[in-house]
């Protein structure tokens, strides 16, 4: 009885449609796991950077800003997409929306890259689940229909063994969601913040005569 309920147990007890719940359980940790720690590793932290952008404005103009940004590492998110708007700011205001936008676009896109996937698993797994269960259904009542006498184990023991490709699958389905939705709520924090760090130094380029004139 406990090798039947160990995790080797009921992986057979599930039948062929386990191994395709197998491949999306490696999927899913695989993909929560290396967007966790892409995620983790660049610093998506806005607040800092724009303070540091807009004393370099005030202090000594575009060139200054620049400099700044461009001595931040290649981690830091939020310093490319300020770099693109400090950049442009010469060459007027829709130039250096458009370049800034662009940027963020980029950025954001990397951050979210492997996110539809978690919801694409998240969606396949259950339906897997509960194909294996049906698919196990069947043959519960086929074993059902050809015994000669019925008993409460016959059907019992049909029906839980179809069941766990449903658990398995739900079992998935949980943790690509939770995934999934912890990290897009970060991704779109990080876009809200960025989103109003460049509105502010918009407002210091005018301030400070760095904002060029658009030109025809």
């Amino acid at each position: 009885m406990n090798q039947e309920w160990s995790l080797i147990g009921l992986f057979q007890l599930g039948g062929p449609f386990m191994w395709p719940l197998l491949a999306f359980s490696v999927a899913t940790i695989a993909l929560s796991v290396e967007r966790i720690a892409y995620l983790a590793w660049h610093n998506l932290s806005v607040e800092r950077i724009k303070k540091a952008v807009e004393e370099a404005l005030l202090s000594g103009g575009t060139g200054e800003a620049e400099t700044l940004l461009e001595a931040e590492k290649r981690r830091n998110t939020p310093a490319s997409i300020l770099l693109a708007l400090v950049k442009n700011a010469r060459y007027g205001e829709r130039r250096m929306e458009k370049a800034t936008e662009a940027e963020a676009r980029e950025r954001i896109r990397r951050l979210e890259n492997g996110f539809n996937y978690l919801t694409a698993l998240a969606s396949l797994a259950p339906l897997t689940g509960f194909l294996g269960t049906v698919s196990g259904m069947i043959g519960a009542f086929k074993s059902i229909a050809s015994a000669t006498e019925v008993n409460a184990q016959l059907v019992a023991n049909g029906i839980y063994e179809a069941l766990i490709t449903t658990v398995f699958g739900l079992g998935i389905a949980i943790v690509a969601l939770l995934t999934y939705n912890l990290l897009i709520q970060r991704v779109d924090t990080f876009a809200a913040d960025v989103t109003k760090a460049v509105t502010d130094l918009e407002a210091t380029l005018i301030e400070t005569g760095s904002m060029g004139s658009d030109r025809a």
